[in-house]
């Protein structure tokens, strides 16, 4: 990275407003997530879905992308999980129907097409899912009594309305965002989003390490620190396992494979072409952060139905059985989940989080790596790998490479996720309970990976806008 251009090409007044509009979007952002929901009293709901969170996987991960939207029982609730389904259901139709399929390789104009698709499928998506989460808060105040509160068609209304707006206008920002061509707009909200439930989790390690009351003061050479002395190594062993997964995250996703490409030398009149080299680098994990996205959605969904259900209905065992089974084990359920202790059922998430992490991967980079129209666009341009024929030969070569690097680059995602898992599972085996402060590998994936892209976007922003001071100097 040139931080160096970076930072001269703020002088640019292009570049400073790009920048600036973008810091103001976010800004937006955040205080839309203060605005409540228009639905009774906002603290009884507030405490309805902190009860929520402790039970569904769903509603931790539309907390988390909607930057606390859910927590503060705000417009944008239900956040952009509308618009991440619905672009895992348009992507499936796109394979699975070839009309969709020639339209998506069809340029710019068949993927506006299908962008425009994907718009118009969020917001009936947003409507539902602004519906069941409003029933299901209302029958979860409404059960244990703290509320006396009677809805009217017209508050339902206003509330769905108001919530369906928020998620719409999500989307529109993050699109906005895009527009300023430094980086994905929806992955730079998705990353403001995490990036604000910092300070909580800072101030809650702070709180931990002033409670000196239970273990005593931490005593190093002889000498009494006034910081507990227990969770003073627990915070930095959370610290250091933090940075290696930092570490370990940025390699990954700046490993790739690099194909040398030849041109084939062309003679046209008394100049001749070609006859170079280029490189064509194939990424690591070409899918990013998107099969993790994909894969919490998808298989925290069925969590959510079995919640509607159980809410219409508190003894049905079909709608306890899915909330229990695709609901993700955590240190806030496992008392009563498990009170006996590790079970069978604790592993099931899990191994079908791993599975779906490692199916993303291949169908996203298969998407957005398509084999057969790299090869089709080399043979145009006169270029071969060498030692491998043109066309389908070339295509074939390519996705042996691909299907090799998808191999690792799927296992490696997959552990990543498996980490708070993997990390509780060695506190229960040690102490018989999680621990709540578990690494959140889905968290520093997002947040290491939208980092990177948007700095690299910024960069060679920074690069074409300084290209000619570049230029004179030489």
């Amino acid at each position: 990275m040139h931080f160096k251009t970076i930072f001269k090409s703020l002088k640019n007044k292009d570049m400073l407003k790009r920048v600036l509009i973008i810091l103001g979007i976010l800004v937006a952002y955040r205080l839309l997530a203060q605005i409540p929901v228009p639905m009774g009293d906002a603290s009884t709901f507030k405490e309805a879905v902190s009860n929520l969170m402790a039970k569904s996987d769903f509603s931790n991960f539309l907390n988390l992308i909607s930057g606390g939207g859910l927590a503060s029982f705000s417009i944008i609730l239900v956040g952009l999980s509308p618009y991440i389904t619905g672009s895992i259901v348009i992507q499936l139709l796109t394979k699975a129907i070839p009309r969709l399929e020639e339209l998506s390789n069809d340029g710019e104009t068949g993927r506006r097409k299908i962008n425009q698709w994907t718009r118009m499928l969020t917001v009936p998506l947003a409507v539902i899912q602004s519906i069941a989460y409003i029933f299901i808060l209302y029958q979860t105040t409404t059960s244990v009594g703290v509320t006396d509160f009677v809805p009217t068609t017209g508050d339902w209304i206003l509330s769905v309305v108001s919530m369906t707006a928020g998620s719409v206008i999500l989307m529109w920002l993050g699109e906005l965002i895009t527009e300023q061509g430094i980086g994905n707009g929806i992955s730079m909200i998705i990353f403001a989003s995490i990036i604000s439930q910092m300070p909580t989790t800072f101030a809650s390690l702070g709180a931990m390490l002033a409670d000196t009351e239970t273990f005593g003061e931490l005593n190093l050479f002889g000498v009494n620190f006034p910081v507990n002395a227990v969770a003073f190594w627990i915070v930095l062993g959370f610290i250091i396992a933090m940075l290696v997964v930092i570490y370990l995250l940025v390699k990954l996703n700046e490993a790739q494979r690099i194909i040398t490409i030849n041109y084939a030398k062309r003679v046209h009149g008394n100049s001749s072409y070609g006859g170079i080299r280029s490189i064509l680098p194939i990424k690591l994990i070409a899918a990013g952060v998107i099969p993790v996205i994909f894969a919490t959605a998808f298989l925290s969904l069925p969590a959510l139905v079995g919640q509607v259900i159980t809410s219409v209905d508190p003894g049905n065992e079909i709608g306890t059985n899915l909330t229990q089974i695709f609901s993700a084990p955590s240190a806030s359920n496992f008392a009563t989940q498990y009170p006996d202790g590790l079970t069978a059922q604790w592993f099931i998430y899990p191994a079908m989080y791993f599975v779906l992490v490692f199916a993303f991967t291949y169908f996203y980079t298969s998407i957005i790596f398509n084999t057969k129209e790299i090869a089709d666009n080399l043979q145009k341009q006169g270029a071969f790998i060498e030692g491998v024929r043109p066309g389908g030969k070339t295509a074939e070569y390519l996705s042996k490479v691909v299907n090799r690097l998808d191999l690792f680059g799927a296992l490696a995602l997959g552990l990543i996720a498996m980490l708070p898992f993997i990390t509780d599972f060695v506190f229960i085996m040690a102490t018989g309970a999680p621990i709540g402060l578990s690494i959140s590998g889905t968290g520093l994936l997002i947040v290491v990976t939208v980092a990177l892209e948007n700095l690299r976007s910024l960069d060679s922003r920074a690069l074409m806008i300084t290209y000619d001071d570049f230029k004179n100097e030489s």
